[in-house]
């Protein structure tokens, strides 16, 4: 059921028309006794679901226990964060997903059916787990909230993918990842409806249909006139219909169709953001499609010190290194570690050009030459390169800096860029 739905290119969203929002949908549900609320972590700080959060604490108040952010193989919240995103939200009602261990399998999305989406390419059951904490029977309400946004790995982010990977298990978040990865990404990017999108569609309607789950979407995009983040569309609603009209309105706002192939990108990672590769690599993933071949992608990211945020990931990554999918497909087949973390294989294969164009990495000082030459990207020393571009004169899209063409990116996780050549339908 759709309980409401608001949003346009043209729309900007007060803060109170949301809360005047959220109370009309929660009065129409009726009383709840024990509320159960899944933001996005540290990573969707643009999201609006800190001020989504605060608001529904505002209005159930005790009955709001527990705030659970989905995430994923993500590291926990510090204080600060928490502090930062949500507010006055009390510190003590937050948990810690623990995607290795606190995980119920509720069910197995067949192997037939996963061979019948991925074309072929992966004929395995797909395990539909979920933190333990969501199948408390004295939870009345689960609110999932978060941003629909254009997504690497699944085609538009949140929605289901909020539950089975945000909150999900270390075994479903892995092949989920991988089915994305050799299904082929840029047959996904910007897509409502893909292989992986399907698979955990399935789950929900098979397996987790019987809980109180109601989904809280937004769509968020910059203004172009001012350059100001803008809420321009709110979905709240239990099932598909909720989520599509997000993803269509996600569409319209978040994909920026170049005019021509970039010859020259220069990304920007803000240091509160990305402080690893696993995230910073969205400087790849969101610009592949509009590069021209044998074009320069450099990443600028003063704060990143680590590949992977999990420890064991980390340590995949800086092995194995972003090769391209026939060496990583090759690395996977032949080794168990790989195996065991098919999230990190996708994540390789997402990360690398193919060798379609150069990535290089201008990190700050917890990264070295040799870590990120290691892994296969090219490296540039920050402060040379911030010399020469000016990163607070520079506006999103095209700039020329001393009669050179570049196309600037202030936040890689905002948009999906393309040229027409390379995006198909």
């Amino acid at each position: 059921m759709l309980y409401y739905s608001r949003g346009s290119e043209t729309d900007c969203i007060s803060r109170e028309e949301v809360r005047e929002a959220l109370a009309d949908v929660f009065g129409r549900l009726g009383a709840r006794k024990r509320v159960l609320a899944i933001p996005p972590d540290f990573t969707r700080l643009n999201s609006y679901a800190g001020p989504i959060v605060e608001m529904v604490y505002d209005y159930y108040g005790e009955a709001l226990t527990d705030v659970m952010p989905a995430l994923g193989t993500h590291t926990p919240m510090t204080g600060e964060q928490i502090a930062a995103m949500f507010g006055h939200v009390p510190a003590g009602l937050f948990r810690v997903h623990d995607w290795r261990n606190d995980v119920v399998t509720v069910g197995e999305v067949p192997a037939g059916y996963l061979q019948e989406v991925s074309e072929g390419r992966i004929s395995a059951p797909w395990p539909a787990q979920v933190n333990k904490l969501l199948l408390d029977p004295s939870f009345d309400l689960i609110l999932s909230v978060g941003q629909v946004v254009p997504h690497e790995v699944i085609g538009m982010a949140n929605y289901t993918k909020n539950i089975f990977v945000g909150v999900g298990g270390s075994a479903g978040i892995n092949m989920s990842h991988y089915l994305g990865a050799v299904y082929g990404m840029e047959r996904i990017m910007g897509r409502a409806r893909t292989p992986v999108r399907n698979v955990l569609e399935y789950a929900r309607e098979h397996f987790i249909k019987d809980l109180p789950i109601v989904y809280v979407q937004t769509v968020l995009a910059k203004n172009r006139d001012n350059g100001r983040m803008e809420l321009k569309g709110l979905f709240i609603g239990d099932d598909f219909e909720c989520f599509q009209k997000a993803a269509d309105l996600s569409l319209r706002t978040n994909f920026i169709m170049v005019e021509k192939p970039i010859r020259k990108c220069l990304v920007w990672l803000d240091p509160a953001e990305f402080k690893s590769t696993w995230l910073g690599n969205k400087a790849v993933y969101r610009t592949r499609m509009a590069l021209a071949d044998g074009a320069e992608l450099i990443i600028l990211a003063p704060a990143l010190k680590e590949f992977g945020e999990d420890r064991t990931i980390d340590s995949l990554i800086r092995n194995y290194g972003y090769k391209g999918t026939p060496a990583t497909l090759a690395a996977t087949e032949a080794n168990s570690d790989p195996q065991e973390n098919l999230g990190a294989s996708a994540h390789l294969i997402h990360g690398s050009s193919e060798g379609r164009f150069s990535i290089t990495y201008c990190p700050g000082p917890d990264m070295t030459r040799e870590e990120i030459e290691g892994v296969g990207f090219g490296y540039a020393p920050l402060e040379e390169v911030m010399q020469k571009y000016d990163v607070k004169s520079l506006k999103d899209g095209w700039n020329m800096v001393d009669g050179e063409e570049i196309y600037f990116i202030s936040n890689p996780a905002l948009g999906l860029w393309a040229h027409p050549d390379r995006f198909k339908d």
